[in-house]
């Protein structure tokens, strides 16, 4: 069975501008999806709003303001469900966002010098590690995991 994404607009927009950030063009990128943000809302859906704060975090300029996007990402998938990730695309799972969105708040802990917060959002990544699928890309994020040193701010891996 081909897994293809079902048509929505809004994702179709957010993936036009993550390209633009993997291009380059960082401060288009960022722009573009904060606007979409506010477009959809705080309380917009669900899965949107998850996607839009995971790749925002990732284009701000600063450790503070990419964990407050990291944090919204997580918050926002306490708000999904396996039916609308579905939807989109059918082989998604909500459990499997979940260690990329630790991992990335143990990041930013570890970063910002919060070795204890790092290590505990460590934990969470590793505690649903088994609904990654067996893919390139589960195996990215059970590598990351596996190397992660909370204890080293120079450490620059995610």
């Amino acid at each position: 069975m081909d897994d293809q994404p079902t048509s929505d607009p809004t994702m179709t927009r957010i993936g036009e501008a993550v390209q633009l950030g993997r291009s380059g063009q960082k401060v288009l990128a960022r722009d573009a999806l904060t606007a979409l943000w506010d477009e959809i809302g705080a309380d917009g859906d669900a899965l949107h709003r998850c996607t839009l704060a995971h790749y925002l975090a990732d284009l701000q300029d600063t450790f503070d303001a990419e964990l407050r996007w990291d944090e919204r990402a997580l918050a926002a998938v306490s708000a999904l469900t396996d039916e609308r990730a579905k939807r989109h695309l059918s082989s998604l799972q909500v459990q499997a966002f979940l260690p990329s969105l630790y991992l990335n708040l143990a990041d930013c802990h570890r970063r910002l010098g919060n070795a204890a917060q790092a290590r505990e959002h460590l934990a969470g990544a590793r505690e649903h590690l088994a609904h990654l699928p067996d893919d390139a890309y589960g195996e990215a994020i059970r590598t990351a995991v596996r190397d992660f040193a909370p204890d080293d701010p120079t450490d620059s891996r995610p």
